[in-house]
């Protein structure tokens, strides 16, 4: 079958699972231990660079030392805003990535129901499929290795096809209201799916993290530029870049779809597979 009978979001994961270049690549911002450790060091590094600053041949005068002030607490203020920026951002990307897993199991609980409406052979195949099909979903929030998740890419675009190609022919041979209600439920199950992947791919930009790392960098060395005596407050040092690394590290971890403790778990489309009559134990089946 060819992307031209499919529906636009069958189509585009096709396209999405022949192309690479598609394929949501795995960096940093995904291991937020490795973010922290890495922030962490960074700051650190700019105190202390700060610090060793006001301990050269020119100390700053008294008069200096206040518009450092100055300037630092503008720039800690940036810092907090950018923070709070990007944390929302992370938290509105998990909501809409939550909003979508919902939406998932309701179009396919609501198409397998409007499934019944085809005859008696079709339904059964139709309803078969979309079973297979919720495995896979399931497969896709629950499994983390990246051959299988390949693996499940594949299995879904030929379940897409599949199942569309059911609706398809009853479309052609009975074109009435009844059967239109499969083919349009049919096409909100296969367009969910691709905005699930979008909502995956919509991640916090490259350029935000870059602005928000270079202003804590120079915050960091404000801060240990500012320190009357560096030696003697040598582990306040660690305070500032602590909590900017832990900051750091929730957002990345937020923000990534499979990376780190917070995830959306699939409850929805559990509850739905623990629903449906025929063999629900078999979506749970990691084979």
């Amino acid at each position: 079958m060819s992307d031209d009978h499919l529906p636009v979001g069958a189509s585009a994961h096709l396209r999405r699972v022949n192309n690479d270049e598609q394929t949501m690549d795995t960096t940093i911002k995904d291991y937020p231990v490795l973010v922290f450790v890495v922030t962490f060091g960074l700051l650190w590094l700019a105190e202390r660079i700060g610090a060793k600053a006001i301990r050269g041949p020119r100390s700053p005068s008294a008069d200096a030392r206040q518009d450092v002030g100055v300037i630092q607490a503008a720039v800690l203020t940036l810092l907090g805003l950018l923070i709070g920026f990007c944390f929302a951002m992370a938290v509105s990307r998990y909501d809409q990535r939550k909003l979508y897993e919902e939406a998932e199991a309701n179009a396919i609980g609501t198409e397998y129901v409007r499934a019944g409406l085809l005859p008696a052979a079709d339904a059964e195949a139709a309803r078969a499929l979309l079973r297979e099909y919720l495995r896979c979903r399931l497969d896709f929030y629950t499994n983390h290795d990246a051959a299988s998740l390949k693996k499940t890419d594949v299995a879904t675009a030929a379940l897409h096809a599949r199942l569309w190609a059911v609706v398809e022919r009853n479309a052609a041979a009975n074109p009435n209201v009844i059967v239109g209600l499969t083919v349009a439920g049919m096409n909100e199950v296969l367009n969910a799916e691709g905005y699930t992947q979008s909502s995956w791919w919509n991640r916090i930009p490259n350029s935000a993290w870059m602005l928000m790392l270079v202003v804590a960098v120079c915050s960091n060395a404000l801060v240990g530029y500012g320190l009357r005596k560096a030696e003697s407050a040598r582990y306040l040092l660690l305070v500032l870049p602590m909590v900017v690394g832990v900051s750091f590290a929730l957002i990345a971890d937020i923000d990534s779809p499979r990376g780190g403790l917070i995830r959306v778990e699939p409850y929805n489309l559990m509850r739905l597979a623990a629903s449906v009559p025929a063999g629900p134990a078999s979506f749970m089946d990691p084979r």
